[in-house]
C-alpha cells in the first residue's frame, strides 16, 4: 500500500511524493485522509531549515499534525471503525522517511489509540483540533489564570480568547498588522503602542518573538505571570533586574496531552468553541508547494488547508 503525501526533501524543498507505507497491524487503521492543516509555526520552521534539533529530527520527512479523515480499515483489536470521522495529530508510516509529524499525506496508517473520534459533521475546521489543544493546555495548569493580554492575533491567539472568554474572562490582544485586528468575538484587539496598561496580571505570548520578554515585563503587574505558549527557535533571553523588582513568573506551556484534545473536542461538538473564521484559504493537495508559499508568506492566510479528497 501507498500513498501520495508532501515531502520536504531538505529545506526549502517541498514536494508531492509517493511513499510506500507501513503495513497496518492489529491495533492499527488506515486513515483516507480529507484535509489537512499547514502549520506557520512549526511546519515555517521545519520548511525554512530553522527548527533546533531534537530526536527524530531530519530531511526528507513528511510534514503536519493535523489531519481529518475517514477510517477506512481497521485491525482486529482496533476500536475505530471504517466510515468513522477521526482526527489524527501525524503519523510515522512512511518506512524510511521520517514523519515529522507525518500527516500530510492522501492515507494513514496510524495506532487506533491515537486517532480522535469526531462529530461526522465536522468539516475542513476539524483540523483545528490540536491547535485548540494547544490554547486549552496552556490555561489548564495548575493555579494558571485566565490571560488578560495575549500577545498575538493569529489562529492560536485567536483560540486562546475564545476559550477565555467562555471560561468567563475578558482579554486584551495585541496585534501591529492592522487587518489582522479584525475577527474579535468577545474581546479587544489593539496595536500595542496604544496600549498604555502596566497591570496585566497574566499575559499569554503566541508571538515566537524570543526577544519579547523585557517588553512584557514592563507591562505587567508585580507578581505577574508571562506564559510562552508560542514556539521559540532562538534561544530566550531577559533583563533580570526589572523582572526581579516586579517578582515575575515565567512559565512554558507545553505540548498538548491527550485529554485536552479530547476536553476541546467535546466543547466544540456542544458549540460551546466555535471554530468560524479560522480557516481562511483551501487549496487542492496536488496544489501543497503553492499552498505552503502562500500559507508561509501571506498575512492575510490564517489558516491553509489541504483537500485530499480527489487525490489519488
Amino acid at each position: 500500500m501507498d500513498t501520495i503525501a508532501v515531502l520536504l526533501k531538505a529545506p526549502e524543498e517541498l514536494v508531492l511524493s509517493r511513499l510506500t507505507l507501513t503495513p497496518p497491524g492489529d491495533e492499527d487503521i488506515v486513515v483516507a485522509v480529507e484535509w489537512s492543516g499547514i502549520s506557520t509555526g512549526t511546519e515555517r520552521l521545519l520548511w525554512s531549515g530553522r527548527m533546533p534539533h531534537f530526536p527524530g529530527m531530519g530531511y526528507p520527512l513528511v510534514p503536519g499534525y493535523e489531519s481529518v479523515g475517514r477510517v477506512i480499515s481497521a485491525g482486529s483489536l482496533a476500536t475505530r471503525q471504517p466510515g468513522e470521522r477521526v482526527f489524527v495529530a501525524g503519523a510515522r508510516c512512511f518506512g524510511d522517511v521520517r514523519g515529522l509529524f507525518g500527516g500530510a499525506a492522501a492515507r494513514l496508517v496510524v495506532p487506533d489509540k491515537r486517532a480522535v473520534l469526531l462529530d461526522d459533521a465536522t468539516g475542513a475546521e476539524g483540523v483545528l483540533l490540536a491547535l485548540a489543544a494547544t490554547a486549552w493546555h496552556a490555561m489548564a495548569a495548575p493555579h494558571a489564570g485566565l490571560p488578560e493580554l495575549i500577545v498575538g492575533h493569529g489562529v492560536l491567539g485567536r483560540l486562546l480568547a475564545r476559550i477565555a472568554v467562555l471560561k468567563g474572562g475578558a482579554p486584551v490582544v495585541w496585534e501591529r498588522d492592522a487587518a489582522r485586528r479584525a475577527g474579535a468575538q468577545g474581546y479587544e484587539v489593539v496595536d500595542p503602542d496604544l496600549d498604555t496598561r502596566r497591570d496585566y496580571r497574566s499575559i499569554y505570548d503566541v508571538s515566537g518573538d524570543a526577544g519579547i520578554i523585557d517588553q512584557l515585563v514592563q507591562r505587567m503587574a508585580p507578581g505577574g505571570e508571562i506564559v510562552l505558549a508560542g514556539f521559540y527557535s532562538d534561544r530566550i533571553g531577559f533583563a533580570f533586574p526589572p523582572a526581579f523588582m516586579r517578582e515575575a513568573r515565567i512559565r512554558i506551556a507545553a505540548e498538548w496531552q491527550e485529554a485536552d484534545l479530547r476536553a476541546t473536542r467535546d466543547v466544540i461538538a456542544r458549540g460551546v468553541l466555535r471554530l468560524d473564521g479560522l480557516v481562511t484559504h483551501q487549496e487542492a493537495a496536488q496544489r501543497a508547494p503553492q499552498a505552503y508559499a502562500q500559507a508561509f508568506n501571506d498575512p492575510a492566510c490564517l489558516k491553509m488547508v489541504l483537500d485530499w479528497r480527489d487525490c489519488a
